[in-house]
């Protein structure tokens, strides 16, 4: 097995870390993007020849391109890091907004764009996007999260069309709920009143007093899923993880489908005769 070089973003923690520790054991080379790198220390004190610890805020362009620069070598980039503001979408600040598209969304499109170059011209590569549920099913009091979520969804499947045929695998790893920190570095919103006994406050309080307690995914499974997918020849394009998941996502196709068939003859009764519209192959 050919040795890699892995860039991974938010490995301090959570399923970052499970990753991060999956991909050295296997005898990898991973450059870690955290914020805190004393997180990392003593990692990076047991496998000094295999980890590097990049100090990166993923919400920056222009740190981004930089830490890009200095790994043109890198086989494999993760896009992890994220986190969800919570409440509803009018308790929301402007800084709320910005900060969640920044995080989830942006972020990603720029760690894409700061390594697609270098693996394009080696004509070698593999992006993974860790995603969500919520990048494909949308729940109450995550508009932004999901909203951000569902565009990385859109955003890899685009860009996955375009570099496949540069020899870049394009790999979008969609977990349910993980057994990490995820629900314990929640930001709430500032509840407003009229929210409060609505479906909105009672998801808050569910999350609240449930906490990380019902959580299914084993982030140390899931890495080694993640891993395992990684190294097929031709990955799959969506990977659903958990069965919490599976079982959302399930759900909601039936009905999308459902629904869809339903306006089959509205959806063919607006078009000009005789034309069959565009539709790119």
């Amino acid at each position: 097995m050919s040795k890699q070089k892995w860039f991974i973003t938010g490995a301090s923690g959570g399923l970052g870390l499970a990753l991060t520790e999956k991909v050295l054991a296997e005898g990898h080379h991973v450059v870690a993007a955290v914020r805190r790198v004393a997180a990392l220390q003593s990692l990076q004190e047991s496998c000094p020849d295999l980890l590097e610890v990049e100090s990166v805020d993923v919400t920056s362009p222009e740190q981004v391109t930089a830490v890009a620069a200095r790994h043109l070598d890198v086989d494999v980039v993760v896009n992890n890091a994220g986190g969800a503001i919570i409440g509803a979408m009018e308790e929301l600040s402007e800084a709320d907004i910005q900060q969640q598209i920044a995080l989830n969304l942006l972020a990603p499109i720029h760690v894409t764009r700061a390594f697609l170059g270098a693996m394009r011209a080696r004509k070698h590569g593999t992006f993974i996007h860790v995603t969500s549920v919520g990048g494909r099913a949308a729940f109450p009091s995550g508009s932004m999260y999901h909203a951000a979520k569902f565009g990385l969804e859109g955003f890899a499947e685009a860009v996955s069309q375009e570099v496949a045929e540069f020899g870049i695998k394009t790999i979008v790893i969609e977990p349910g709920s993980i057994k990490t920190d995820f629900v314990a570095n929640i930001r709430w919103t500032e509840e407003l009143d009229d929210y409060k006994d609505g479906v909105v406050g009672k998801l808050r309080q569910q999350i609240k007093a449930v906490g990380d307690e019902y959580a299914s995914g084993d982030p140390v499974k899931m890495a080694s899923a993640i891993y395992a997918i990684s190294q097929l020849a031709e990955p799959p394009l969506r990977t659903v993880l958990g069965g919490d998941a599976y079982a959302v996502l399930e759900a909601s196709y039936t009905r999308s489908l459902a629904a869809l068939q339903a306006q089959k003859d509205l959806a063919g009764s607006v078009m000009f005769e005789g034309k069959a519209g565009f539709n790119p192959q």
